[in-house]
């Protein structure tokens, strides 16, 4: 298990070599958690992978995703049945 002051010694260390400007490590995180759920990852697997301790938290920090998701699959829902509809 590596140390926490080692991985954001790391982290500086890529951006640096990168040339990138600083992004807060946990930018990051937020940023793996968000790109997961809207690849279709189910709430429990993201909240075991980002560590929480209920699901009930990940859906509270990252429920406004799931929103945005369902605004999108209703807009599909409506573009299907206009194009039935159309013939």
């Amino acid at each position: 298990m590596y140390h926490r002051d080692s991985i954001a010694k790391l982290h500086e260390k890529i951006l640096k070599d990168a040339n990138l400007e600083h992004i807060p490590l946990h930018s990051l995180r937020h940023s793996f958690a968000v790109a997961a759920i809207r690849a279709g990852d189910d709430i429990k697997t993201v909240q075991g992978n980002l560590g929480h301790h209920a699901a009930s938290f990940t859906l509270d920090v990252y429920g406004h995703v799931t929103d945005q998701m369902k605004r999108e699959s209703a807009q599909r829902m409506e573009n299907f049945i206009r194009g039935v509809a159309a013939g």
